[in-house]
């Protein structure tokens, strides 16, 4: 029992540590180690924090019992129990996520994910950002972290450009307050663009093209101005197009995408 407590102990000691290790700044394009096994397919975020508090991780050669220690997947080689897991090559695709299909690894409510869509793709991908439930159209994956960081930062502002539809006609009164942005988690979120393309009494379609996404941002943006979502199909983020892709199919990136994408968010 002594020696239970004391490893109980020892692992809050190491947790804590962890903590102040964390909340260090990070490198660009660095995730936690435990967040990078669990990324990489390797582990469960539980099972990779377990397998780092036992020492049973290395990075680079040696062992590392920080869960919280911050690594770049591209740079380092990572090993369980001595065993090397070599750096992914880097891919990046795009799926066309359909409705009632989950942006997430594992989902405990059973629901398909958009994981299960690109398994065959490899197990180390990530997705760039979400589309939420209801929500269906462009998915980018990627094996590169530090590409999924710069697209995600709000600093590069790489627009995503949507196809929205609504429930009634959006007058002009409606349209003014939605381009003069709603705000999300404190934050004032105002579109890049938003522009009609057919209105009646039953329903109307705009795009919608913004520089970042927050959660719901668009759904809030509509609602605020008294309409509901009921359609959302994402078309593009940054230069990549869903174009003639169908619902659950992806495909790789052209190394023309693949080099207009790096140049859109730039890696520091």
């Amino acid at each position: 029992m002594a020696a239970r407590a004391r490893s109980g102990a020892a692992r809050r000691a190491l947790t804590t540590a962890a903590g102040r290790a964390g909340s260090q700044r990070r490198p660009s394009g660095s995730v936690v180690l435990e967040r990078a096994l669990s990324k990489l397919g390797l582990a469960s975020r539980r099972e990779a924090r377990e397998l780092i508090l036992d020492g049973r991780v290395t990075v680079d050669g040696r062992a590392v019992r920080d869960p919280l220690r911050a690594v770049v997947p591209e740079r380092v080689r990572v090993a369980i129990d001595g065993e090397a897991r070599p750096r992914a090559a880097r891919r990046t695709i795009v799926l066309h996520k359909p409705r009632g299909v989950v942006t997430t690894r594992r989902d405990p409510d059973g629901r398909p994910t958009a994981y299960d869509l690109v398994r065959e793709a490899g197990r180390e991908l990530q997705a760039v950002g979400r589309l939420d439930l209801a929500s269906s159209g462009l998915l980018l994956f990627t094996t590169d972290t530090r590409l999924a960081a710069a697209l995600t930062d709000p600093g590069n502002a790489v627009p995503r450009v949507y196809v929205v539809t609504v429930r009634g006609a959006l007058d002009d009164d409606a349209l003014a307050a939605i381009r003069r942005g709603v705000t999300v988690d404190g934050v004032l979120v105002i579109p890049r663009d938003v522009d009609v393309r057919k209105r009646s009494r039953r329903e109307t379609h705009a795009i919608v093209t913004l520089d970042e996404g927050r959660n719901r941002e668009i759904r809030r943006l509509f609602a605020a101005a008294g309409h509901e979502v009921t359609r959302l199909l994402r078309v593009s983020f940054g230069p990549v197009a869903l174009g003639t892709l169908q619902p659950g199919r992806w495909r790789d990136l052209t190394p023309d995408e693949s080099q207009a994408l790096a140049e859109a968010a730039p890696t520091r």
